[in-house]
């Protein structure tokens, strides 16, 4: 990849974005998913990416984030969701330029206001944000989930399905691809990711939610948080509070009428880092004031 011009390398890290990778060989992965599980998609995906990363261009925003795929991934996410939920009119095509052109924005905003080391990441809130709206202005149907016999071979395919749905892909071999590309950029994210997977789907299981869990639906957001927060750090309890907390979210999130999408994974990923935070600062005061007592 080294040799690939610019604006093909931030297109891939747009998409390998999407399991925030900075990895381009793991995007062309991702892309391949895309183009072998449900090619009526890529069209769409390909559309958000570039008017994301050219929004960012023509506002002049630092080369060094839209190399990176910040201002993609949220329009490839708005594209597969448009083309996935809407059928084809002629309003589609600029429904994703826009709705990716604005994330952008909103990405730029994001990072300029972001002081601290260690503050919030935006992750796909403007995908979920965007999406609600656009959704809710133009209802689609529900989703048909496929009943199948629970065996060793369906289990395994939804193991990976959870990965796969982060994309809107129901299909394992999608999300094979995706693992593979993740192992290919580091493989404690590909550990993570099918961990997080794999908690979605035995929670859907012991809810008896055996539609859920055997399309995927059940692991996509446990997915995301555990890869998340194992980025953020080493200690494995943080992760694993994660994906509880995701589960916790998901109801309650569906009870509000709302399409899931990600949410559960941005809520709980900024629930768990502002804890960590809060903790952490309370730990440093207590230490000051513990320190000046014994210089007292």
């Amino acid at each position: 990849m080294n040799h690939c011009p610019d604006w093909a390398t931030a297109l891939c890290n747009g998409f390998s974005q999407i399991f925030l990778q900075r990895h381009p060989l793991c995007g062309v992965l991702c892309l391949l998913a895309i183009l072998i599980s449900n090619p009526t998609l890529l069209g769409g995906a390909l559309l958000g990416a570039v008017a994301g990363l050219l929004t960012a261009q023509r506002r002049g925003y630092e080369k060094s984030q839209r190399q990176a795929g910040l201002y993609s991934y949220n329009g490839v996410l708005l594209g597969l969701l448009l083309s996935h939920q809407l059928a084809w009119s002629a309003l589609l095509p600029l429904l994703i330029i826009a709705s990716a052109g604005f994330s952008s924005l909103l990405v730029h905003q994001w990072l300029k206001r972001i002081t601290q080391p260690y503050g919030l990441m935006l992750y796909t809130a403007p995908f979920v944000g965007l999406g609600w709206l656009l959704l809710g202005l133009h209802p689609a149907p529900e989703p048909v989930i496929e009943l199948h016999t629970v065996n060793a071979l369906t289990l395994a395919q939804a193991l990976f399905k959870g990965v796969g749905q982060v994309m809107l892909l129901n299909h394992s071999l999608a999300g094979l691809l995706i693992v593979i590309g993740l192992c290919l950029s580091h493989w404690r994210s590909a550990v993570w990711v099918v961990i997080g997977s794999l908690a979605g789907l035995a929670w859907s299981l012991y809810q008896q939610d055996v539609g859920t869990a055997l399309s995927g639906l059940g692991g996509y957001n446990t997915a995301l948080t555990a890869l998340a927060l194992s980025l953020q750090t080493r200690r494995l309890w943080l992760p694993l509070i994660g994906i509880v907390v995701t589960l916790l979210l998901t109801p309650a999130i569906s009870a509000l009428g709302l399409p899931l999408l990600t949410a559960p994974f941005v809520l709980s990923c900024w629930l768990v880092s502002s804890g960590v935070r809060l903790l952490s600062r309370k730990s440093v005061e207590t230490k000051a004031q513990s320190r000046l007592r014994i210089e007292r």
